[in-house]
């Protein structure tokens, strides 16, 4: 069965905005806390993102703080990562992952903590 997947990634150039979306089925979305993950090349998982379940809180690395947003439409199943002013550092496999708690700290960066985790979508940004 297939639990989450994600879609919209992309070749961007420097300075412009992809959105990526996450779809859920087979569990409760809207009970769960969801997370975005990337993984540059040749570099360990860093955790990108939070939003609760409800929409409410969410949380982001420095690094991207004022250019991406977290939403999610619990109505859909989705979860999206809008991504303005894209950098050539941001060039990573991005994954969304799911949880029924909230996790704070290095635990975000270690896949097996995560119930559900999708099969990534690439963005890559370069001119």
């Amino acid at each position: 069965q297939v639990h989450l997947v994600e879609s919209g990634g992309g070749l961007v150039q420097p300075g412009g905005s992809l959105r990526l979306s996450c779809a859920a089925s087979e569990f409760t979305f809207e009970i769960s806390w969801m997370y975005w993950v990337r993984q540059a090349p040749g570099k360990g998982l860093e955790w990108v993102s939070t939003i609760n379940f409800l929409g409410s809180s969410t949380y982001y690395t420095d690094s991207v703080k004022g250019r991406f947003t977290i939403s999610r439409d619990n109505a859909k199943n989705m979860l999206y990562l809008q991504m303005n002013s894209l950098k050539p550092e941001d060039t990573a496999l991005y994954y969304c992952a799911s949880l029924f708690r909230e996790i704070v700290g290095p635990e975000r960066k270690n896949k097996y903590v995560y119930d559900y985790w999708g099969q990534g979508t690439q963005v890559t940004v370069s001119s």
